[in-house]
């Protein structure tokens, strides 16, 4: 199976990797400066394990048509408009396309211009880029999948994505798994956004009670969609929420200046709040703080 991977960032290169090393055949779709990164250094990759550097596969957009059979997508919700459309170059009548980004936006936009090939996809890892070397902090490396719209997980899909270093498995309601972590990220961010703050800060300073409200604002919205958050996930999602040193990565970049996934974390939720006619007062109040310039 040839597999494409969009992105060699934190996420696209530790699972690139892990893939490679497994023996799967991956190339990486890339910018050009990227690209000649990567063809000059190789692409490191520093896990809790070990830490190693590979040659690897790379074409730009504008490299040929060839079709691959899995292609992962795993560039960040900012850049993904950016790539959406060069992907149809490797799609063929075979192709499977796992996203793996925050949100659901992304997967609605995948299924409009690539109908029946788009299965969903739940990462879960905590690693970063520094320079150009994909640094992991953590040693969870774990990657869910599942079909979207009643359309199955291909079995030699499955086959290649169950490699080593992966906890890997398939889920009948993976729609619901999406919906899950996206209201988790987005209540994050609300309550760091919002309040500006760490969350020990926030507790002390009385907001506790605002914390568990906006909770209860995202995981609403999930229920109106048809997507219930389960009571394990509303329990994790108030232990970390309510955990003193938690801050979102949302607000640590919306801090640092950097670009964010807010408007596809928070502004696609809150659009479809009001479409369902769901209140949602302190999500509306972060996305006033975040456009009107979020102060570091």
């Amino acid at each position: 199976m040839r597999i494409l991977v969009v992105g060699a960032g934190a996420t696209g290169g530790a699972f690139g990797t892990l893939l490679q090393e497994a023996g799967r055949d991956v190339t990486y779709l890339v910018r050009p400066r990227k690209q000649e990164v990567l063809r000059r250094d190789g692409l490191r990759f520093i896990s809790p394990t070990a830490d190693r550097t590979h040659p690897v596969k790379t074409i730009t957009a504008p490299d040929g048509s060839e079709a691959f059979d899995l292609i992962l997508v795993t560039v960040k919700a900012t850049a993904f408009e950016g790539v959406v459309g060069e992907i149809g170059a490797f799609v063929g009548p075979g192709t499977s396309i796992i996203p793996i980004l925050n949100g659901m936006a992304h997967v609605d936009r995948l299924e409009q211009l690539y109908p029946g090939k788009v299965l969903g996809g739940l990462a879960r890892i905590v690693a970063t880029l520094d320079g150009d070397v994909v640094r992991q902090q953590m040693p969870l490396t774990s990657l869910t999948v599942g079909g979207l719209s009643g359309n199955p997980v291909p079995t030699d899909v499955s086959e290649a994505l169950d490699v080593p270093g992966v906890d890997f498995s398939v889920v009948d309601n993976i729609a619901g798994a999406l919906w899950e972590k996206w209201v988790f990220i987005a209540a994050a961010g609300i309550v760091n956004c919002l309040f500006r703050a760490p969350v020990g800060r926030i507790i002390e300073a009385g907001g506790r009670s605002r914390i568990l409200e906006a909770i209860s604002e995202t995981e609403a919205v999930a229920a109106a969609a048809g997507h219930p958050v389960s009571d394990a996930g509303h329990a994790q999602a108030v232990g970390i929420l309510t955990e003193p040193a938690f801050t979102s990565s949302l607000y640590r970049d919306l801090s640092a200046g950097l670009p964010s996934e807010a408007e596809h974390i928070l502004g696609d939720l809150a659009g479809r709040a009001r479409s369902f006619n769901v209140p949602t007062p302190l999500l509306e109040l972060t996305l006033i703080q975040i456009r009107a310039g979020l102060p570091a």
